[in-house]
């Protein structure tokens, strides 16, 4: 019987990485489409993956209406840092020209529902959303253009804390992040603060919040030190949720937790209660 020996083409194998995506949480395998579609949260546990800025202006500002300022402001090496793996100014270099973004946090205008803002957003990507002094200086021109144009400003934050390749200059943008947003206070603009999964270290000792509404994603992590650090100084064993955005609430650090696919709708009603 010919038809046995009849060769056969091998068949076409997929790679399982570009159909599915496992959760980070509960490991379940998820459809790149329905991944996509709810904006990379679980739809089986809820756990909100990390976005990058661009992907986090395209969920908050209108179709189109973003425009990028302060692009010109990039890293600064006052301390012409290096270490084992290499020259700090190489390091920051190489990850702006893959992630097309000059510095840990992109600002810009745009409308959100049709509300004029100031759109400031962190990616933790750039090494690990660290505060330099580009970053603050960029954060400090946003609260200026907010200012000029009389609109709200709003910072979206995901950061492991302060740049310790800057030294002082780094823990220095903390004082000048929060005098540029009480400017906007004084002049009556609002300011909100939302922050994602992680915000750490100086973010969060700082610009993050001081928000006239401090919001956070379900599950995220907030704090200062890390959990090891703070056990290891009182010697006592801290609750599961610890630093948790539900921890956060309970404790009265921030105003709400809103989801992913609410946070737009959320902050167009907020601001529109301020009255704008």
């Amino acid at each position: 019987m010919a038809w046995f020996e009849k060769a056969v083409d091998a068949p076409v194998r997929i790679p399982a990485e570009s159909v599915w995506v496992i959760c980070p949480s509960c490991k379940a395998y998820i459809m790149k489409a329905d991944w996509k579609a709810t904006d990379k949260v679980c739809p089986r546990c809820n756990y909100h993956d990390r976005l990058g800025c661009r992907e986090r202006v395209a969920l908050l500002a209108d179709t189109g209406s973003f425009t990028e300022i302060n692009a010109r402001v990039g890293v600064r090496d006052p301390l012409k840092f290096k270490d084992a793996s290499g020259a700090y100014a190489d390091k920051a270099k190489a990850t702006a020209e893959k992630l097309g973004v000059g510095e840990a946090i992109l600002t810009g205008t745009a409308t959100l529902d049709t509300i004029p803002i100031v759109l400031g957003v962190m990616d933790f990507k750039f090494l690990g959303g660290s505060l330099g002094s580009g970053t603050g200086e960029r954060i400090r021109l946003a609260a200026e253009e907010a200012l000029r144009l009389k609109r709200p400003l709003i910072l979206v934050t995901a950061s492991g804390g302060a740049r310790m390749h800057e030294g002082i200059v780094s823990l220095m943008q903390m004082a000048k992040t929060c005098a540029a947003i009480a400017r906007l206070k004084d002049a009556g603009l609002p300011y909100f603060a939302v922050l994602t999964d992680p915000t750490t270290g100086g973010v969060s000792a700082s610009y993050a919040m001081v928000g006239d509404l401090n919001i956070a994603e379900p599950k995220a992590l907030i704090g200062f030190a890390g959990r090891r650090v703070i056990e290891q100084t009182i010697k006592q064993k801290l609750p599961d949720d610890f630093q948790t955005a539900e921890y956060t609430l309970a404790h009265g650090f921030v105003d709400h937790i809103v989801a992913r696919r609410d946070m737009k709708p959320f902050l167009a009603k907020m601001l529109r209660y301020a009255g704008l």
